[in-house]
């Protein structure tokens, strides 16, 4: 039997068309890979309704992409009647009574939604080791031994996997498009604003996007077409006109601007990801894009993780006040509303979850907003002026999307050193300025993929389609996923 799973999106969609396979072949192919894997993608899995769903899937819809493909869905997301629990034991037991506008918008395109996938707690975290189900494993090393990332990690692990052929996932500082670089997949940012919050648990509303995991740019493309637009129950989407961005994926690149930020190459030490760096750029310019070097202020550079950090947890720490044990999460008993919110937080949030939390306390500590909070404010806003302003000669920032190939769960960071303040956290540029970034694969280094980052300017997401499809065919990795899977790799 054809692996129509393993195909990409377009070539899928075709075959659903032509009716050589149908949306319940595909679901129960997905079920079966599921439960195969041991990568711990999963938090909760709707066999009895997708398959129904599927079932119920008659007759094609020639354009509609979406249509009987299967999907999974972070665990921040709400999804109605099936349980939503952030990967925190404090939301253990919520089922939530509405769908999220994207699920809302994926079942109206007739995809078919598998379950929910594993992150990082509250998905504050990037390795995808703080969820309440434990570590999620980068299917590339069948050893167990590596990241996926995080905090999207489940919905990258299953479409490196070959689960399923598009998954949803969250961006805060890189949670999307770093696990798309440890895991050989497209990883999209889109602008802030492009796509409704509405119904994903925020984590810093000011930086959170929805993003979304492919195999290929086209199905990127497929897949903002189908979620951006205005929703009147998010006050911060976007009333700008969604463009064609599927036609943009077959455009010519020639002429286009890209700047590279030689302070992050210079703070890279892998020299096989730089030689193949170096490669892409010769390629590109082959292909009549203009890539030039330009310079970022290392002090900037330097202050994205810590500003990143006191902003995200004031942030964070704000929202999540309602996770008390009175107004949300689970009644634990005692004399006193402090008792009572100390013994939920107390055990149903991990050490990592109330270090972040102790953080963002202190940074909104009246006596401390000055010179933590309002000073992160002050640099943040620094870092998007120089951003912008590169973008205003260029038309994307170019760069590695992680230092290295994924790392192991013993590998530890130096966290005041230059590669990782530099190289390792530099994503978060999108986030600050709300810009559209896409993680592509780059090559493969040892058996492990490698990714790049293309950054755009706000609402060009057409712009970045283009680049990324004509990046995607000069490489020649698109769907590396299903490549590997094919060749006994996964």
């Amino acid at each position: 039997m054809k692996n129509y799973l393993d195909l990409p999106l377009e070539e899928l969609h075709l075959a659903l068309v032509k009716k050589e396979t149908t949306p319940l072949e595909l679901t129960k192919l997905a079920f079966e890979r599921a439960k195969e894997n041991k990568d711990n993608c999963f938090e909760y899995l709707d066999e009895e309704g997708a398959l129904a769903f599927a079932a119920s899937l008659k007759e094609p819809e020639e354009d509609n992409y979406l249509w009987g493909i299967p999907f999974c869905a972070k665990d921040n997301f709400s999804t109605k009647g099936l349980p939503s629990t952030a990967s925190s034991n404090i939301l253990n037991g919520y089922v939530p009574v509405f769908d999220a506008t994207v699920i809302e918008k994926l079942k109206s395109k007739k995809a078919v939604l598998l379950g929910k996938t594993t992150l990082d707690e509250l998905a504050m975290g990037g390795t995808g080791t703080t969820g309440h189900l434990g570590k999620t494993y980068n299917p590339y090393d069948p050893t167990h031994c590596r990241e996926i990332g995080g905090s999207s990690c489940g919905s990258a692990a299953a479409i490196a996997a070959s689960i399923v052929p598009f998954a949803l996932g969250s961006d805060t500082g890189d949670s999307v498009r770093k696990p798309a670089s440890f895991g050989g997949l497209v990883g999209l940012k889109p602008t802030w604003g492009r796509i409704s919050r509405y119904g994903l648990f925020p984590f810093a509303p000011s930086l959170d996007a929805v993003g979304f995991f492919s195999r290929d740019v086209f199905a990127s493309a497929a897949l903002l077409s189908a979620l951006a637009g205005r929703d009147e129950r998010d006050s911060t989407s976007s009333t700008k006109e969604v463009p064609n961005y599927i036609e943009a994926t077959k455009k010519d690149a020639k002429g286009l601007r890209v700047a590279v930020i030689k302070e992050i190459l210079e703070n890279i030490s892998d020299k096989k990801l730089l030689f193949s760096f170096d490669k892409s750029i010769e390629k590109m310019k082959e292909k009549g894009i203009v890539v030039e070097s330009v310079s970022f202020p290392k002090d900037l550079l330097e202050a994205i993780y810590p500003t990143y950090m006191v902003i995200s947890c004031a942030e964070a720490t704000s929202n999540d006040a309602n996770l008390d044990g009175i107004k949300f999460g689970p009644y634990r008993g005692g004399d006193s509303y402090q008792e009572v919110m100390f013994n939920a937080r107390n055990e149903g949030f991990s050490e990592l979850i109330k270090r972040r939390f102790v953080i963002g306390s202190y940074c909104l500590m009246r006596e401390n907003q000055e010179e933590l909070f309002l000073r992160a404010q002050k640099v943040r806003a620094k870092i998007v002026r120089v951003t912008n302003d590169i973008l205003k000669d260029y038309d994307f920032i170019y760069v590695p999307a992680a230092p290295s190939v994924a790392p192991s769960f013993e590998q530890a960071s130096d966290r005041l050193s230059d590669e990782y303040l530099i190289a390792d956290n530099h994503l978060a540029l999108g986030n600050f300025a709300g810009l559209p970034s896409i993680t592509l694969p780059l090559a493969m280094e040892d058996g492990l993929p490698l990714g790049i980052n293309f950054t755009g300017r706000a609402f060009e997401e057409e712009k970045l389609f283009t680049i990324a499809s004509t990046f995607e065919k000069v490489s020649g990795l698109a769907s590396l996923s299903a490549m590997n899977r094919k060749e006994g790799n996964l």
